[in-house]
């Protein structure tokens, strides 16, 4: 497996980009900062006056470069047409690198989405269209064979995070969803919507959550939605990272770490069986195979305690990575170097 990287200056333009976006989103504050504690964390929220009714929009968890940036909002602010200008330049840059840029149908779904706040309130992009972000995130090139779409346009969040959040989305995605011809998929058992279909095509947008036992439906009311709940999702969207689509100027959302998502790949590729999952589930060997290999090279401590924390969570779970593992024995012996 070859590996080859970006040049120095797109991954600085890159993440100057990336940086650019997360002052964008920062220097969006109207009121005061409120800090909110909960189960050993704090939230920030934008507290704010409109008439004589007070309102809080959720802005993320507390951490030092999020609240540095909030303090910096009024600043922030003032320098938003030249920032701006910038960020159009060094979206240009990338193109020019050969950064794969988002589609046109996916690039106005993800810009639509972001729009109405599901990555500020926990949405975490998830499946191909999130791997195809790796690009900027570590650095390498990926070609059209490994960035093939299955058609599916994945979203995740956690539904008790969604729950106690106490904010909602600006628009419905639903409805967004509906505008951009996509037809609502009603589950079999109790007719509750979380896919949609293309009308025009074979897309699919799904909304997940994780399981812990019980697969069923579940809502998620920060984003207006329900969710299929899966297990071994909490593993891959805990302690998502920001990340930019290159669509337009970019669109900042959020991704789940790399070397959480290619165990998940593991998991989930030892998960699918028969038809058209048999596609998939050498899809997602492929894709684990490749971040592993540039992780171990570049982030092995990250890769080696995502590896360890999956095997502590039960024998299920090194089951399923110890048969994805032996159908990739040079991804093993990775893995195994790594302690």
């Amino acid at each position: 497996m070859t590996i080859t990287s970006h040049s120095r200056a797109a991954q600085v333009a890159y993440q100057d980009l990336l940086r650019l976006h997360l002052d964008e989103t920062a220097s969006e504050l109207i009121g005061s900062i409120e800090e909110r504690p909960r189960n050993g964390r704090t939230y920030l929220y934008d507290k704010f006056r409109i008439g004589t009714e007070m309102k809080s929009r959720y802005l993320g968890e507390d951490t030092p470069e999020l609240r540095a940036r909030l303090i910096r909002a009024a600043e922030l602010k003032a320098a938003a047409e030249p920032r701006r200008k910038t960020m159009a330049r060094l979206a240009r840059v990338l193109r020019a690198e050969g950064f794969i840029a988002t589609d046109r149908d996916t690039g106005s779904l993800l810009l639509a989405f972001a729009r109405a706040g599901v990555f500020r309130l926990g949405g975490t992009l998830v499946g191909t269209a999130a791997y195809a972000l790796y690009q900027g995130e570590l650095g390498v090139r990926f070609d059209s064979e490994e960035l093939a779409q299955t058609g599916d346009i994945d979203f995740a969040s956690f539904e008790r995070l969604s729950v106690a959040l106490g904010d909602t989305v600006e628009e419905n995605p639903g409805d967004i969803l509906q505008a951009l011809k996509f037809d609502p998929v009603p589950g079999v058992q109790d007719r509750q919507v979380w896919k949609w279909r293309q009308n025009r095509g074979e897309a699919m947008v799904e909304f997940l959550t994780p399981a812990f036992g019980d697969e069923r439906v579940k809502p998620l009311p920060a984003l207006g939605v329900s969710a299929q709940a899966l297990n071994y999702l909490n593993f891959l969207i805990a302690e998502p990272i920001p990340a930019v689509a290159l669509y337009r100027s970019g669109v900042l959302l959020q991704i789940p770490r790399p070397e959480r998502f290619a165990i998940h790949k593991l998991i989930v590729a030892d998960r699918r069986h028969g038809g058209p999952d048999q596609a998939k589930s050498r899809k997602d060997r492929g894709q684990a195979a490749f971040l592993i290999e540039v992780l171990a090279e570049d982030r092995p401590d990250d890769l080696h305690e995502a590896y360890e924390d999956a095997l502590s969570r039960g024998p299920r779970w090194r089951e399923r990575l110890d048969a994805s593992l032996a159908r990739l024995p040079a991804t093993a012996a990775t893995l195994r170097a790594l302690g």
